[in-house]
């Protein structure tokens, strides 16, 4: 009937002259359509629409529940043709499961493909892999039954490796993955899932570098002005638009932690917390730091720069413990950053739900096989990793749906019919778990239903509580195998208050610091301290009448005494002291080394530290830096672990042998000393009457420790040097004598200069 009208309609529109009203009349009858199709049938596959931007595409969820979406998040896959089992098992898991979920969207967060060699060292494209990655998606699409447009995959640093230019003959992401296959080109890209009662709007950002350097150099997201704009753009596209609240969630492969500043000084911090999303999804770390890879932001205006360096707890401290219930109060500027655990090692898979606005999630572990059941509950959420001073404002002033409190809500995902689902609620108060709820749980029955959401009302304000962590949420399944699945316990509150979680060292490590910031104030505090070190040693030397020898250091004794001592020493050995300044200011003002930075192999590159020397990309021969603040993983353990080491040792070793001459001395009698020997009896106890002890070592056994320090500082060097040969594809000889063998030489002839007194 309806294409009946229509084409009356276009009839009658061909005798006029009107043509903009013609397609006005046609517009509306289609929306009518349109409307009518909604109101009459569901379908199970999404309802597509462009929404006239090639990088904006929106998906009309239909079937209930309709209060409730969820998607599946992968990451860090890192296919590799020298670990074929992780592509097999990607299939043999990923597939069922994801037919067993249904998810609305699959979203694939980088690393897609590993491009390292098997000794791990060279890090470039491997077609091979990519073409497995792609066999690999397909033959998992097809088993999960799902359409294709719904799984979004983006970059990650291993998909960038050896790049030179998006769109080249390296770029096989553009090629073989699923974003590329689609025609999904842009580095920002946007996906809403609508129902009749919200929308929920998902961002993807890619923030490689436009350089594709290879590995190590190439581990931090540089996201550019430009992207930063059309990401704003995106996550501000429904603002104006829509009447249906919004939950808004991005997507990228780098932790905030490992994303750098644009040009202007701009993150993706600063855009995140206009919008206050709901969460950003992320991977890059894997799990081998921890499994509280979690932060929760939120603006802070403070004057000092230093909460843009460090953050110490998970959830960042707001400005004010009180919640402001006035209109004219400004919206809470914050999100949760989620960053989950690898395919690579963990097998890791994360279900994330959004129930009427709030959103929770599970990350699954698929390392002893399949799984026959999972829950995800929905309400309450966990205070300890979701809970959000937003969530608690709408409930202490009174502001949010009392329908999205009233029952306790649960995703159950299974392959056999489940028969019961409970849930319980335990009070901590009395020092154990005490069970002071119980109710049976049932399934919202709809005919065109996508999956099953379990519900069971409850009076949420008797679980009022001023502590986060009073009350703990469990949940068990039973499906007609009678096989029993329990959820593990998380603590609630239902007044949004947050539980508190510490991170351990490592988690804080990769997390709490913002290394992209950090990486100039540790470089220059530490170049700073070294040439402090060097040089002020060498000015009292010259210009002051106080002279720190070893007779000084007997005489006064004292950590800073003996420091100045050891340092003095050096100095009066010019060929050493002269040789560390020269390697020092060849360090900042020369290359480090050249190298092989891109699968092409045509030219080669130099690195400083301030980054890669590479020519532009407008073709003008022009060189600009990049890979900075990447480059930190050379530079800053260079400095730490050897050169600052090595002019220590250096220095030991003089003032070794400055302690072997006066012992030398008073053993031939060319000198009678003036001050007490036994003062010195401590230092000089290796040197006499060693031999009858037990614990014998031979003469100067402080000179063997140093040898053995100078061996490991030498080792510890060569070791990085392979690396860097492999990766970059150097000669030591050729492509950085000097950052190869200063240190090892200045070092040989310490040890040399200190056998003679």
């Amino acid at each position: 009937m309806g294409a009946i009208l229509t084409l009356m309609m276009l009839l009658c529109l061909c005798l006029t002259t009107n043509s903009h009203e013609a397609a006005r009349l046609i517009e509306k009858q289609q929306e009518r359509e349109q409307e009518e199709a909604e109101r009459q049938g569901f379908s199970s596959k999404p309802n597509w629409n462009n929404n006239n931007n090639n990088n904006r595409r929106v998906i009309d969820v239909k079937g209930g529940p309709e209060s409730v979406v969820w998607v599946v998040q992968l990451s860090d896959l890192h296919f590799s043709v020298h670990n074929p089992d992780r592509a097999l098992d990607f299939k043999t898991i990923v597939g069922p499961a994801l037919s067993m979920i249904n998810p609305s969207l699959v979203l694939i967060t980088g690393d897609l493909t590993d491009g390292k060699s098997k000794d791990l060292l060279t890090m470039k494209q491997n077609e091979e892999e990519w073409v497995e990655y792609q066999n690999t998606m397909e033959d998992v699409i097809k088993r999960s039954g799902l359409d294709k447009n719904i799984f979004f995959d983006l970059r990650g640093n291993h998909d960038n490796f050896g790049v030179p230019a998006v769109g080249g003959s390296f770029d096989f992401f553009s090629k073989y993955s699923i974003n590329g296959q689609l025609g999904r080109h842009g580095n920002v890209n946007s996906v809403t899932l609508q129902t009749s009662e919200q929308k929920h709007l998902f961002v993807g950002v890619d923030s490689t570098m436009s350089f594709g350097l290879r590995g190590p150099t190439n581990l931090f997201g540089h996201p550019t002005d430009q992207l930063l704009a059309e990401l704003d753009l995106e996550l501000s596209q429904w603002n104006s638009q829509s009447i249906k609240p919004v939950t808004k969630i991005s997507f990228g492969h780098f932790p905030l932690s490992f994303s750098a500043s644009s040009n202007s000084g701009k993150s993706l911090k600063d855009i995140f917390l206009k919008h206050s999303l709901s969460a950003y999804l992320c991977g890059h770390l894997h799990t081998r730091f921890g499994k509280n890879l979690k932060r929760h932001h939120q603006s802070i205006h403070h004057f000092l720069s230093f909460p843009k360096l460090l953050q110490f707890n998970i959830h960042q401290m707001p400005s004010g413990s009180t919640v402001n219930c006035s209109f004219e109060a400004p919206p809470v500027e914050e999100f949760w950053e989620w960053e989950m655990g690898d395919w690579r090692k963990s097998r890791a898979m994360r279900i994330l739900a959004i129930d009427r606005g709030h959103v929770s999630y599970i990350d699954i572990d698929f390392k002893l096989g399949t799984k026959n059941t999972i829950v995800l509950p929905t309400f309450p959420l966990d205070s300890r990793l979701m809970s959000t001073s937003s969530s608690r404002r709408m409930y202490e002033c009174q502001i949010m749906l009392p329908s999205s409190y009233d029952s306790v809500r649960a995703l159950v995902f299974s392959v056999s019919p489940i028969v019961s689902v409970m849930a319980r609620i335990f009070d901590t108060l009395p020092g154990n778990l005490y069970l002071v709820w119980e109710s049976s749980m049932t399934k919202l029955v709809d005919n065109t239903s996508r999956g099953d959401l379990y519900t069971a009302p409850w009076n949420y304000k008797v679980f009022e509580d001023p502590s986060p962590d009073r009350y703990w949420l469990q949940i068990e399944v039973t499906d007609n195998l009678g096989r029993s699945t329990l959820t593990e316990l998380r603590p609630f509150s239902v007044n949004g208050l947050s539980a508190k979680l510490s991170w351990t060292w490592k988690e804080f490590s990769v997390m709490g610091c913002q290394w992209a910031a950090l990486y100039n104030p540790i470089l220059w505090s530490t170049l700073y301290f070294i040439f402090f070190i060097l040089l002020t040693p060498k000015a009292l030397l010259i210009y002051s009448k106080k002279q720190h020898t070893f007779k000084t250091f007997i005489a006064n004794k004292g950590f800073i005494n003996g420091i100045a001592w050891v340092l003095q020493e050096l100095c009066r050995v010019p060929i050493l002291w002269y040789g560390m300044l020269g390697y020092l200011l060849h360090l900042i003002f020369l290359p480090w080394f050249s190298g092989q930075v891109f699968s092409d192999g045509k030219d080669r590159e130099y690195m400083t530290y301030m980054g890669w020397v590479v020519k532009s990309s407008d073709g003008r021969g022009k060189h600009e830096y990049v890979g900075s603040p990447d480059i930190m993983v050379v530079v800053l353990p260079h400095l730490f672990f050897v050169v600052l080491p090595s002019i220590l040792v250096i220095g030991f070793l003089a003032a070794e042998r400055a302690i072997y001459r006066e012992y030398f001395l008073s053993l031939s009698g060319k000198k009678e000393d003036d001050f007490d020997k036994g003062k010195m009896s401590f230092l000089l106890y290796g040197y006499q009457g060693i031999q009858n002890s037990k614990f014998h070592f031979g003469k100067r056994w402080i000179r063997k420790l140093l040898l053995v320090v100078c061996l490991a500082i030498c080792w510890m060097h060569f070791k990085s040097c392979r690396v860097l040969v492999k990766a970059y594809e150097m000669n030591p000889l050729i492509h950085f004598p000097g950052f190869s063998f200063s240190i090892p030489l200045l070092l040989a002839y310490a040890v040399y200069k200190s056998r003679n007194i």
